[in-house]
């Protein structure tokens, strides 16, 4: 049983002018104008795509269920779960997602645990996307809907993330990809790798740590997307001297792609208000303009040969993220209506977690500051 009936939003714009409505939308490039802070009143269309997640993934309880994926839950849902409660403006949805992840997932670490199935937690190893998502959600919540506890808790995961999911660069934090990967050659996963996050707890906790991940993550992320299709790798390790090399997924080897994962490296990066962090976005824009529109693919190599599957939302919220980097406000928005157009068509929890997350930090006034 979901939490409630879905809700009509009167306001969201028929689909046959969706491209347009998105489009002028995305012109006004966030990227670029937005100065940061919190926003209390996000755009309708974002709100709107925030709730059907909600509605279609969030149980009664909190728990975010993959219903098309077996109906388990994994960290990171829980995560998108609070930060699209906190663009819904909804404190009720929100308390009780954090309070399922408080209660089922939290470790004796403080971390989360990211895998949880049949009634358990099926992994205790932590994510640190989700631990990270989470707890920039808490902030968030706590400045909306002033509950001054989401803070203390939020500066405690994040705390959490700083001790138990990085190591030392050259005396600088790096974020690696779980509380297992915190020993060189470091496994990371580019994607984890959110400036908005890390800013937002920086200046919450005053920690020097945050600004210093932000500044490996740059670094690493200028050496993975040095190619000329400008794509991140799903996953990659990092050597103690910063040396990073792309790989396969972890503990299975095989050849780096560019897929599931690393879609969210330019919707996390485009996000971002610091201009040193936009040009990884941007890097990619060219591929999906020529490339994915010539050999669509849910999976390319990092030179740009498909490799399967079909283009779905989360490629086309990449797609968007990339172009509103680069500066193409239209093109930005077609690639967030054909996104939508596709949820519409085949709801998947992947497809509308990523949709609502792209128009809600792409989008001026989405919900989501930087």
């Amino acid at each position: 049983m979901r939490r409630r009936p879905p809700l009509a939003d009167p306001t969201r714009p028929w689909l046959a002018v969706a491209a347009i409505g998105a489009a002028a939308a995305v012109v006004a490039l966030v990227v670029l104008l937005r100065a940061g802070g919190s926003d209390p009143a996000p755009r309708p269309d974002a709100v709107g795509a925030a709730r059907s997640f909600l509605d279609g993934y969030a149980e009664s309880d909190g728990r975010v269920s993959r219903t098309d994926q077996g109906g388990d839950t994994v960290s990171e849902g829980q995560a998108y779960g609070m930060l699209l409660a906190v663009v819904a403006h909804e404190p009720d949805t929100f308390e009780s997602v954090w309070k399922w992840t408080r209660d089922n997932l939290r470790q004796p670490n403080g971390l989360l645990a990211w895998h949880w199935e049949d009634g358990k937690v099926a992994s205790t190893d932590s994510a640190a996307d989700a631990d990270l998502d989470a707890a920039w959600a808490l902030l968030l919540a706590a400045e909306r809907f002033g509950r001054v506890a989401y803070r203390r808790e939020g500066l405690e995961l994040a705390n959490a993330i700083l001790e138990g999911e990085t190591v030392s660069l050259d005396s600088r934090s790096l974020l690696v990809a779980g509380d297992w990967a915190d020993t060189f050659p470091a496994v990371v996963d580019p994607s984890y790798f959110t400036p908005a996050a890390f800013g937002a707890l920086g200046r919450a906790s005053g920690d020097p740590r945050w600004k210093q991940l932000g500044e490996t993550s740059r670094e690493v992320l200028g050496q993975l997307t040095e190619r000329t299709t400008g794509l991140a790798p799903d996953w990659a390790v990092v050597e103690s001297d910063g040396t990073a090399k792309p790989t396969g997924p972890p503990g299975r080897g095989g050849e780096a792609l560019f897929g599931y994962d690393a879609v969210r490296v330019p919707l996390w990066q485009a996000a971002s208000c610091d201009g040193r962090d936009t040009p990884f976005a941007a890097r990619a824009a060219g591929f999906f303009d020529g490339k994915v529109a010539d050999e669509p693919a849910a999976i390319y190599t990092l030179e740009g040969e498909p490799r399967g599957g079909s283009p779905g939302p989360p490629l086309l919220v990449a797609a968007a993220a990339a172009s509103a980097a680069a500066g193409e406000g239209a093109a930005a928005g077609e690639w967030l209506a054909g996104a939508e157009a596709d949820v519409e068509a085949e709801p998947t929890y992947y497809g509308a977690a990523l949709l609502a997350l792209g128009r809600a930090t792409l989008e001026p006034k989405g919900g989501l500051p930087c």
